[in-house]
């Protein structure tokens, strides 16, 4: 999504096998790995060294991934396990046939254990060709907030004033539940055939609708 500076390119490719030593898959997620990646190159590696910003709030590295696939899909599994694999935020970039999209975790360090990540969600873009101009990275002071406002991209959410990178992440996660239930309310709906249970289940579908429409404001 963004154009690199030129000094944080590393460009090293990265084996699966380095992969499944620290993250350990099972025979399921590693048969994805051989099916849907061809290869895994670290691209860039945004650092204070790079990018002349100060680390802060445990974000000391953001790692860029390029990933070439085999065809257009790479399963969830699959990114996640990388992501479990590096103990830093990571942007992926996905390849195939000149095209690309780009994916982002929302990841922080937990707060039980400072050595340990957890990853909040993922949002993925569109493909676009692979050619089309990217925007520089944007202004911040620090990786922690050039991370957020990379993140911040990545979400396809409006931002609410004030509302913080966790809440707006939250948010977004507490949609797709929402979502969820309403289509699981609407096929009950469908289903139902006493009158009495279709009109407590249209009513419960209002209410769903109502919360899922709130939680959608900016």
């Amino acid at each position: 999504m963004f154009s690199y500076p030129k000094q944080a390119e590393f460009n090293r490719v990265l084996p699966k096998n380095k992969i499944y030593a620290h993250a350990k898959p099972g025979g399921t997620v590693k048969a994805l790995f051989v099916s849907q990646i061809g290869e895994i190159v670290w691209k860039y590696k945004l650092s204070p060294e790079t990018t002349n910003l100060p680390a802060r709030h445990g974000i000391s590295e953001i790692e860029v991934f390029e990933i070439a696939l085999k065809g257009e899909e790479l399963n969830d599994d699959v990114l996640r396990t990388i992501d479990k694999a590096i103990p830093f935020p990571i942007l992926f970039q996905l390849t195939h046939s000149s095209q690309v999209r780009f994916v982002a975790s929302y990841k922080r360090p937990s707060e039980a254990e400072p050595t340990k990540w957890v990853i909040e969600a993922s949002f993925t873009t569109p493909w676009q060709p692979a050619a089309d101009e990217r925007p520089p990275l944007p202004v911040a002071l620090d990786l922690a907030a050039l991370y957020e406002h990379i993140i911040r991209r990545h979400i396809p959410l409006p931002q609410r004033p004030g509302e913080g990178i966790r809440d707006q992440v939250a948010r977004f996660n507490a949609i797709q539940v929402k979502e969820k239930e309403c289509q699981q309310m609407e096929l009950r709906l469908k289903k139902g055939k006493q009158f009495n249970r279709k009109v407590e289940t249209n009513a419960a579908l209002r209410t769903l609708r109502q919360e899922l429409e709130d939680l959608q404001k900016s």
